[in-house]
C-alpha cells in the first residue's frame, strides 16, 4: 500500500488537529473550525487523495488507503499523536485511523457519518452510486444537494451551493465515484468496539444517510463515546452550522487533550 503526498495547510499552535474531509469536498470547508481552534490547537487541514490540490493516482481507492495516507502525513509533520475529526466519509476515515494507529490517535470526532446501515439502507446508498454512473454526477446533484442542506439555509445562501457543486464538478468523476463507493461499502459495525480513544458522535436530526439511528447504533458501539443530534440540521453540519457543532466540539477537544503519548 502507497501513501501519497496530500496537499495541506497547518495552522496555530497546541494539539494537534487533523480535519478530514468526504466526498468530492476539499479542506477549505473546515476553514470556520481553523479560525476558531487554531489558538488552542495545531489545525491540519487536507485534501484526500484525487481532491482539491493532492495528487491524483489511479483508482479505485480503499478505505485503508486513506488511512495511510493520514498517517504519512502525521510522520511528515513530525506530530507525535492527534485528534482526528472527519465529516461524512472522513468520520469512516477517523475511527479506522484510530483502529490502525491506536498510539497516534487522542480522540476522535465523528461528523454526519453512518454505521449500522440495514440492508435496506446500503441498498440505498448504493443505488445513489449506480444512478450516478448511468445518468452522470451532474444530473444526480440536485438531489444530493437536498439531502446536504436544509431549505430555508440553501435559498438563503445560493453561493454556497454553486460553490459546493463546483467542488464536486471539478473533482474527477473516477475519483469521486470511488470515493462515493468507499463511503457506500464500508460498514464500521463489526470494528467500532476496538476504537479505544474517546469518540464524539455528532449528526443532524434530519440527515437522511447518517441518520439519529445511524448515529445511536455508532454511539452504543463505540467503548467510550458521547451523541449529540443537532435539531433539525441535515448532512453539512459543518458548512450549514459551524458554531453549532463547535460548542460540542471545542469543550471534548480540549477535555481530552491532557493525555500523553509516548
Amino acid at each position: 500500500m502507497t501513501a501519497i503526498d496530500v496537499a495541506y495547510e497547518c495552522t496555530g499552535s497546541g494539539p494537534p488537529l487533523y480535519m478530514v474531509h468526504g466526498i468530492g469536498s476539499r479542506k477549505t470547508m473546515w476553514q470556520p473550525f481553523v479560525d476558531a481552534l487554531s489558538s488552542e490547537f495545531t489545525c491540519v487541514v487536507y485534501d484526500l487523495r484525487g481532491h482539491g490540490d493532492s495528487p491524483i493516482p489511479a483508482v479505485p481507492y480503499a478505505l485503508d488507503q486513506l488511512v495511510e495516507d493520514l498517517e504519512a502525513l502525521r510522520v511528515k509533520l513530525g506530530h507525535e499523536a492527534l485528534h482526528v475529526i472527519g465529516h461524512s466519509l472522513g468520520g469512516m476515515i477517523g475511527p479506522a485511523y484510530a483502529v490502525a494507529h491506536p498510539e497516534r490517535t487522542l480522540s476522535v470526532g465523528l461528523l454526519s457519518t453512518a454505521a449500522g446501515r440495514t440492508e435496506d439502507d446500503s441498498a440505498r446508498v448504493k443505488a445513489v452510486v449506480a444512478k450516478m454512473r448511468d445518468e452522470g454526477i451532474d444530473n444526480v446533484l440536485t438531489t444530493l444537494v437536498g439531502r446536504w442542506y436544509t431549505e430555508p439555509f440553501a435559498e438563503a445562501n445560493p453561493a454556497i451551493i454553486d460553490h459546493r457543486i463546483e467542488q464536486v464538478l471539478t473533482t474527477p468523476p473516477e475519483v469521486f465515484l470511488s470515493v462515493f463507493d468507499v463511503y457506500a461499502e464500508t460498514e464500521m459495525a463489526p470494528w467500532l468496539h476496538q476504537v479505544a480513544a474517546p469518540c464524539l458522535v455528532l449528526t443532524g436530526e434530519n440527515d437522511p444517510g447518517c441518520n439519529p439511528r445511524l448515529n445511536t447504533f455508532i454511539d452504543e458501539q463505540l467503548p467510550n463515546s458521547e451523541l449529540v443530534i443537532l435539531p433539525e440540521l441535515r448532512h453539512s453540519i459543518i458548512v450549514e452550522a459551524p458554531d453549532a457543532v463547535l460548542a460540542f466540539l471545542r469543550p471534548f477537544l480540549l477535555a481530552n487533550s491532557h493525555a500523553s503519548r509516548h
